[in-house]
């Protein structure tokens, strides 16, 4: 039974990841990471003001 609790707590808390990517990518940030995402200067470039690529 804790297994499955476990699975479960898992199952969601991937679930929501996945639902704020999709959701900031169909918004148009380009640097998810970023505070600033949606105005990263190098959003254009494969690397971001906060230093993540």
């Amino acid at each position: 039974m804790q297994d499955v609790i476990l699975v479960l707590i898992l199952a969601v808390i991937i679930g929501l990841a996945a639902w704020y990517v999709i959701k900031a990518k169909k918004s148009g940030r380009k640097c998810i990471g970023c505070p600033d995402g949606a105005h990263c200067p190098h959003s254009g470039t494969s690397e971001c003001s906060c230093g993540k690529k």
